[in-house]
């Protein structure tokens, strides 16, 4: 049966049963997205403190030793030009913010000796950890959902997640972030 020989009702039928399905789909959707942004647990946060990357100056970044402590933590890449333009405000905003007891760790989403090599031309006081590309997997389960670079995530000292955020820090960002952990 076409179109011009269904009755008027059955193509309300069809119509129902289309924007049924239609409706049920994008609840599925959405509450598929809303699963999503929920706090990571799997291989997450709460598993931070158990971690350990490789130095630039060839030791270990342990996480643990920035328990307690409000904690920005900044994922980068040396072949990331949003993130090397932030790295400067990220620098300013650690040597500005220490005194505070506010950490920030950048894990490099890079090779170590790509990173040894950028770190001899822009030098960085705040800690650097070494994550290969395994550190966009890691942000991911951190909230990146775009899998995108930079991407920052902000902890209060209890390892509550404060903020995130995928993109380019601004100063704005940044005050407000240490307004909120203070």
């Amino acid at each position: 049966m076409n179109d011009s020989t269904k009755t008027p009702v059955q193509r309300r039928q069809v119509l129902t049963i289309g924007i049924g399905a239609a409706a049920a789909l994008a609840g599925a959707g959405a509450a598929y997205w809303k699963n999503t942004l929920e706090e990571p647990s799997v291989g997450g946060l709460s598993d931070i403190w158990q971690m350990q990357f490789d130095a630039p100056d060839s030791g270990k970044l342990a996480m643990q030793s920035f328990k307690g402590k409000p904690l920005l933590i900044n994922f980068w890449a040396t072949w990331c030009p949003p993130c090397v333009e932030e790295l400067p405000l990220l620098e300013r905003f650690y040597r500005e913010n220490t005194a505070k007891s506010v950490q920030i760790v950048g894990l490099a989403a890079d090779k170590l000796e790509a990173v040894r090599a950028f770190l001899q031309k822009l030098p960085l006081t705040f800690p650097i950890g070494i994550t290969d590309l395994s550190g966009i997997a890691l942000s991911k389960s951190w909230g990146n959902l775009a899998g995108g670079l930079p991407f920052s995530v902000m902890l209060a000292a209890d390892g509550r997640v404060m903020q995130r955020k995928m993109g380019k820090l601004s100063e704005d960002d940044l005050k407000t972030w240490l307004a909120a952990v203070q």
